[in-house]
């Protein structure tokens, strides 16, 4: 195998693996906003610790 295939063939191997990382950085950024986003409606989900206590029983 010669010096200029040798050199494409890495290139392109280099090239395979940052478009690999690219896409998992991109994946666990997408994982971590809807993770984000479940603990905010979880939050919001969560009644007050004051309603359902008491009730009237007077008419």
């Amino acid at each position: 195998m010669d010096i200029a295939a040798l050199s494409m063939m890495m290139s392109t191997t280099q090239v395979k693996q940052q478009a690999s990382l690219s896409v998992m950085d991109k994946a666990i950024g997408d994982a971590e906003s809807k993770g984000n986003q479940m603990v905010e409606m979880l939050e919001k989900s969560i009644p007050h610790p004051d309603l359902g206590n008491k009730i009237d029983l007077r008419g």
